[in-house]
């Protein structure tokens, strides 16, 4: 009779590979593949340092960004890990907070997971533009403050920060949710058409609001109550 154990009787014997080191390396392709699109980025968008806010500058960021990771394959760990590469790495000479949240915005409507967890507590920079263009059927939680244009034109997906904003939160907004655990600044839903926001703690103002609801600590303070209402004569 056959012994079933006679092909584990050399198990000791026989080498095993542990693939770790090909994981590492695996992982320093991928960041250093999304941090040549980052430099190039900056290099077609950033004069003199100098990069403002503006609809047609984000758009054509953005369409610049979608172009530089289009054939890049990469996970909700690796978007976290170049946070922190931005935040603290010698390999870019500066950091410049719209191109980077643009960047990292395109990074996460990519990516293929339905929900994504950025865990930036720890980050020194409070990065803006997060959330741009978030779409229906996406879920993006960050872990941390977060900087200005939090949430702008997202369409239809769910962004939570748990932490506070600073201004233009929910900015342009079109369809979904932004939600904030703790205190947004001023201008919050500037320009917005749609969706909602929900604000855990404090809002310092608000902007000129097209459409959309917003609550402040589970209070809704736009549109305020008898709004639509008709005027009887």
């Amino acid at each position: 009779m056959r012994n079933p154990f006679d092909e584990f009787k050399d198990y000791r014997k026989r080498r095993r590979d542990i693939p770790l080191d090909q994981i590492v390396k695996a992982r320093d392709v991928t960041m250093a593949r999304i941090m040549a699109g980052y430099e190039r980025l900056l290099e077609e968008e950033v004069k003199e340092l100098v990069w403002l806010v503006q609809y047609n500058t984000v758009v054509k960021a953005y369409a610049n960004a979608e172009k530089h990771i289009q054939d890049l394959t990469f996970n909700p760990e690796d978007i976290e890990d170049f946070c922190f590469e931005l935040d603290r790495s010698d390999r870019i000479p500066y950091m410049i907070t719209g191109p980077a949240g643009i960047y990292v915005s395109a990074l996460c409507n990519k990516c293929e997971d339905d929900e994504i967890i950025l865990k930036l507590d720890d980050m020194n920079t409070q990065i803006n533009l997060l959330g741009y263009r978030l779409p229906a059927g996406k879920k993006l939680k960050i872990e941390g403050n977060v900087g200005d244009f939090v949430g702008i034109g997202v369409e239809g997906g769910e962004l939570v920060v748990e932490g506070s904003g600073k201004n233009y939160a929910g900015a342009g907004m079109r369809s979904g949710k932004l939600v904030i655990t703790k205190n947004v600044g001023h201008h919050t839903g500037e320009w917005m058409m749609g969706g909602e926001i929900l604000v855990g703690g404090r809002i310092r103002g608000l902007g000129n609001i097209m459409d959309g609801k917003i609550f402040e600590r589970e209070q809704l303070i736009y549109p305020k109550e008898g709004r639509y209402t008709a005027v009887e004569c």
